[in-house]
């Protein structure tokens, strides 16, 4: 089992994850950092929670859960931030990651709704039964009533 838990920033091993993020293209780190120190963004509202992995006392990957900002419809949640170091990608971590996302986000929200950046994101997110939206703030929606009438 990989271990995914609550952090708070600063974390040893941001720096290293901002950096290497920047290199591959995201920025979305250097809004999560600048939204954290600025107060903007602490992941503190009611359902929100920042989540990282960490090996060896080292964050390797992090993604948040917030209240989605770019609807008005209520009980929607948005994954974001989310980003595995490229050494722990394909080894399960982001899935354990979302994953965690995910069941924070069945406690307060009705659904999630997320922006796959890359094709690679979109098919894991995909295989863990995010469907593709046409929306131009988001790329993928889970609606947990959905999932709970299947069961």
């Amino acid at each position: 089992m990989i271990p995914i838990q609550q952090i708070k920033l600063p974390t040893t091993g941001i720096e290293e994850l901002h950096a290497e993020a920047k290199r591959d293209g995201y920025d979305f780190i250097d809004t999560l950092v600048d939204e954290w120190a600025s107060g903007v963004n602490r992941f503190e509202a009611p359902g929100e929670v920042l989540c990282g992995h960490l090996d060896h006392g080292q964050l390797v990957a992090v993604g948040g859960l917030t209240i989605d900002p770019f609807t008005s419809e209520p009980g929607t949640g948005r994954i974001r931030r989310v980003y595995v170091r490229s050494a722990w990608r394909n080894q399960g971590v982001g899935r354990a990651l979302v994953s965690t996302l995910v069941q924070e986000a069945r406690k307060s929200f009705r659904c999630v709704r997320l922006r796959a950046e890359n094709a690679g994101a979109a098919r894991l997110y995909e295989r863990m039964g995010f469907t593709p939206i046409d929306d131009p703030d988001a790329t993928h929606a889970l609606f947990f009533e959905d999932l709970e009438d299947r069961a």
